[in-house]
């Protein structure tokens, strides 16, 4: 990537490497040593700058804190076999952060700051890049507010971060899934569709209740009558029965997930039938009962493929049978594994070197 911006590096006097214990990863508690910062004001983007990564100094009337404006994005980076370090469609990652960010009602952030700034950033920070197998460079871009006053209305200025964090797996073992038929998470006409800070505070009381019953993750449902699968707030859910990939479409109340998209272009290539439509809990329930439910999973950045072993409604527990090495779900998995190693070619042109 050739280097057209004026980004400022000031590098860390004491790094943290050597206190990593690559092989014991927690997922998103250890930071690398420096992050990416860029200020927006006066209707510009400036200030581009990768510096160690630190605290920051804050005023309470900051308005993210008062009025929520605050958007997030999450991708990876991989160390490919020949240590290139690679990331997955970051691209697509950005255009999701600009659809939130118009939602709401936030800047958007230039393609060439963003590739840049995460290119530099990389650049500097590579040695934190894991080669574990399972493990990868978690990124975190995100966006906030920095007027400081408690009067109600768009910000005029914004503070526009990159950090990075190397991970493990986000679910080590397979995960148990409650259908939530109470609480929502969003509504048509709301803010689902934006990874903003505010979706994530509201959908942790009842995914708390749920793990205090043993569950991992809930399944979302629509908001007006609860009959249909929406997400699972930390991934899109995906279901295969009677030999076809389903999921629900994406819309006002849906993330539309990169990983999402990813695996049912993979699904397409390997000849696997794929629906896109709203799928009821009724259906999901009489294909668990018949037999036909051959697969059930969940897709995302973080957890990347997730397969599910239990599926709980209305007090039942519906135990999956688990999923081979032959099933979509691992294929999948393996494949993109694979891809982000550089062991299989690119035809879809997913990849971005970074360093």
């Amino acid at each position: 990537m050739i280097a057209t911006l004026d980004i400022k590096i000031q590098k860390t006097t004491q790094s943290r490497l050597s206190s990593v214990d690559f092989n014991n990863l927690q997922f998103g508690k250890i930071f690398s040593d420096h992050m990416f910062v860029a200020d927006f004001s006066e209707g510009e983007w400036r200030n581009l700058a990768v510096v160690p990564y630190a605290n920051l100094s804050l005023s309470p009337a900051l308005s993210a804190l008062h009025y929520g404006q605050a958007i997030f994005e999450g991708l990876k980076a991989y160390l490919s076999d020949n240590q290139e370090v690679i990331s997955f469609r970051p691209l697509e990652n950005l255009a999701r952060m600009n659809k939130s960010a118009v939602r709401m009602c936030m800047p958007e952030l230039p393609e060439e700051i963003f590739a840049e700034g995460l290119s530099q950033l990389l650049q500097l920070d590579k040695a934190w890049v894991p080669s574990q197998e399972g493990s990868s460079l978690y990124i975190r871009p995100l966006m906030f507010a920095t007027d400081e006053g408690v009067g109600l209305r768009p910000s005029e200025t914004y503070k526009f971060i990159i950090m990075t964090s190397p991970v493990g797996a986000y679910y080590p073992h397979p995960v148990r899934v409650k259908v939530e038929t109470h609480y929502t998470r969003a509504a048509e006409g709301g803010v689902g569709l934006a990874k903003n800070a505010g979706n994530y505070g509201g959908s942790m009381y009842p995914a708390k209740l749920a793990q205090e019953q043993g569950y991992d993750q809930l399944i979302w449902t629509d908001a007006k009558d609860h009959q249909f699968v929406e997400e699972a707030g930390t991934m899109n859910l995906m279901f295969k029965i009677s030999g076809t990939l389903l999921t629900a479409p994406t819309g006002d109340t849906i993330l539309d997930g990169v990983t999402r998209k990813s695996i049912i272009q993979i699904a397409r290539d390997m000849g696997v039938s794929v629906e896109e439509r709203r799928i009821a809990i009724s259906e999901m329930i009489a294909a668990i009962h018949n037999g036909t439910l051959e697969e059930a999973f969940g897709a995302g950045t973080a957890a990347t493929v997730a397969p599910i072993c239990a599926i709980a409604y209305e007090g039942t527990d519906y135990e999956l049978a688990p999923l081979t090495d032959e099933s979509f779900a691992f294929r999948a998995k393996k494949y993109l594994t694979d891809l982000c190693k550089g062991k299989v070619a690119d035809r879809h042109n997913w990849l971005l070197k970074l360093a």
